[in-house]
């Protein structure tokens, strides 16, 4: 996809859209996710998914939002991808629950003004 204001639009809903999976998927809270191998395994490659679009996200969109930890999302999936056997579940919940929500309201506010 060749950069720009349109690739940005598509990577920001993507992101979104992964965002939403994750939440579906951890409906049943924290106990379900952790007795579930099938849910951690797809929370985790939707964060993965989430964080690979917004590297792909340009300057000026991410300056739209200099509040979201842009390097900290692209850290994460470095972890996730490169680090698999040691991916600690307490921090890939406390992404869930506590920078998820956050993240997404960013998101969406990008989404609906974007440049």
């Amino acid at each position: 996809m060749q950069p720009g204001p349109d690739a940005d639009l598509v990577y920001l809903s993507h992101m979104i859209e992964c965002i939403n999976r994750v939440f579906e998927y951890c409906e049943g809270g924290e106990s379900s996710f952790r007795q579930s191998c099938l849910i951690q395994d797809a929370v985790i490659r939707n964060l993965q998914t989430m964080a690979e679009s917004s590297q792909r996200l340009s300057e000026s969109t991410k300056a739209i939002a200099p509040d979201v930890p842009w390097r900290a999302i692209s850290g994460f999936r470095n972890i996730i991808v490169h680090d698999y056997l040691g991916v600690d579940l307490d921090m890939v919940w406390q992404v869930v629950s506590s920078d998820l929500p956050l993240l997404q309201a960013a998101l969406l506010k990008i989404n609906a003004n974007p440049i």
